[in-house]
């Protein structure tokens, strides 16, 4: 019998008492892993091999894991620093405690959460009490992180799945295959098996001279494992934004861009933002130190702008008759919104005086003092557009969202009435997620108001909007967390595979 190289060198290297690791008669036959079991599967085709595959959990450490294992376990430095209070032999304040452990942050609750659970001690109405017979140097927790770095097993299953929700381990699932010989296949060896000389590939040569015809091609099994390559890919997210942009210039509109740190004035003050508006405190935006102010604004357009916030535009204007601060305006910050690009392309400070109609749009990163949840980052991307006209209603404002938002398959976009101080009539925008069923905001849209529109020198209509990039993601990829796309807690496999198509 003929066979080639490989499978005769497997063949060889198997057992027919012992299920052998293919891996291992690999490394015995001098094969490539890969190699060994595409030959594998081919000898299986043949009779000649009998396969079997199991399921192994292994479990390497996280980068909090490892800082424990470097550290201690913040439940073990807890207890040392309550033994050092001497909370061994009466109750120390929790105070001292986590100041002899050196610990701070969320390290602190770990602590505490841990500390009992264990059997270290106790914690009443803020006294530490320790366990003198405690033994923290035999922590199976500790223990197991240690084995894990040294690459050996944990065989207690509760300690590793304990390790497992606190986040301190990884545990992930191969397939490992074992081979044993059949009895044709001993019958086979018996026999005696040839070596078949066969061509892996198509050369240039073979093409040239014509030996394609007269030689023997290698068998290729598609349904062998093969390694798994991962090689640089663009990110998720930038690839959404690569559509979005297209589909945008598609529709007519030029791009915009402008600084991610600007003065208050072009962030808030030009969308007729009062200065003592909830969203202009301390507490919601990122104000820089160093600079703390813009070096000088347009001394006109701050003059219009004041008057606007004072005393509101037109015969029957009103304005706010709130504190108006020049200091305040100029103050810099991280933009909470790209709106600003907005008001510096409609005064003319980015490219000077615009004749309607005009169509702009940017893609940029704004950046909010939120709550971190599903929905909400610190930074976002934003999809800002808007069109500058005569006569503009709502029906052209919810018509640009119908024609895009139809670009990625959403046909069902709802509009709900909104405030804004910058635009009359507001709505946002909502879409239903296509995995929860869930209504979520994806964006924010109206037409400008005359208060805004005027001390920029904007004499005919502009209706707006920003919409999330993130959000748009969510819907086009079924995402159900955007820190799952990026940011500290971001899912290396969910980049890796998903596809975003439009």
């Amino acid at each position: 019998m003929r066979l080639p190289h490989a499978q005769v060198a497997l063949l060889e290297a198997a057992d027919a008492d012992d299920a052998r690791r293919i891996d291992a008669l690999a490394d015995e036959a001098g094969l490539k892993p890969e190699t060994a079991t595409g030959a594998a599967f081919a000898l299986e085709d043949e009779g000649l091999l009998a396969l079997a595959e199991e399921t192994v959990e292994s479990a390497t450490l996280t980068d909090e894991g490892r800082a424990y294992l470097d550290e201690g376990l913040p439940e073990v430095r807890f207890y040392r620093g309550a033994i050092d209070a001497g909370a061994d032999d009466e109750p120390a304040e929790m105070g001292p405690v986590i100041g002899a452990a050196g610990l701070d942050g969320a390290a602190v609750d770990i602590a505490l959460s841990n500390f009992a659970r264990k059997g270290y001690g106790k914690i009443d109405s803020g006294a530490v009490s320790a366990d003198p017979g405690a033994d923290p140097d035999s922590d199976p927790e500790a223990a197991a992180l240690a084995a894990l770095a040294d690459g050996e097993s944990v065989a207690d299953e509760d300690v590793l799945a304990q390790l497992d929700r606190r986040g301190l381990v990884e545990i992930s699932e191969t397939t490992v295959r074992s081979a044993r010989l059949t009895d044709d296949g001993v019958t086979t060896l018996m026999a005696g098996v040839e070596v078949a000389e066969t061509v892996g590939q198509v050369t240039p040569e073979l093409l040239t001279s014509g030996e394609w015809r007269d030689v023997e091609f290698a068998e290729y099994n598609v349904e062998a494992d093969a390694d798994e390559v991962r090689t640089g890919k663009t990110h998720v997210l930038r690839r959404q934004a690569e559509n979005v942009k297209d589909t945008l210039v598609g529709m007519g509109f030029q791009e915009m861009q402008g600084p991610t740190v600007d003065a208050d004035f072009w962030i808030n003050d030009c969308l007729f933002m009062p200065q003592d508006h909830p969203a202009r405190n301390h507490w919601d935006r990122f104000a820089l130190d160093q600079p703390a102010q813009i070096d000088e604004l347009p001394a006109a357009l701050v003059e219009r702008v004041e008057s606007a916030h004072r005393e509101g535009v037109g015969p029957d204007g009103e304005g706010y008759h709130s504190p108006w601060d020049l200091d305040f305006a100029k103050a810099l910050a991280l933009r909470g919104h790209t709106t600003s690009l907005t008001a510096r392309h409609l005064s003319g400070e980015a490219l000077g005086e615009l004749e309607p109609p005009q169509r702009f749009f940017s893609i940029e990163k704004a950046y909010r003092n939120d709550t971190l949840d599903a929905t909400h980052l610190l930074e976002f991307f934003q999809i800002e557009g808007w069109v500058m006209a005569e006569e503009l209603s709502v029906r052209d404002l919810m018509g640009t969202f119908t024609e895009f938002y139809e670009q990625f398959g959403i046909t069902d976009v709802q509009f709900k009435p909104h405030y804004n101080p910058y635009t009359e009539p507001s709505f946002e925008l909502f879409g239903r997620h296509p995995e929860t069923g869930e209504l979520i905001e994806i964006g924010n849209s109206g037409i400008f108001r005359p208060e805004m529109l005027e001390p920029l020198g904007v004499d005919c209509d502009v209706m707006a909007w920003g919409l999330a990039l993130e959000r748009l993601l969510m819907l086009v990829t079924g995402a159900e967390d955007i820190r799952d796309v990026h940011g500290t807690l971001v899912d290396l496999d969910f980049l890796r595979s998903e596809e975003v198509l439009y």
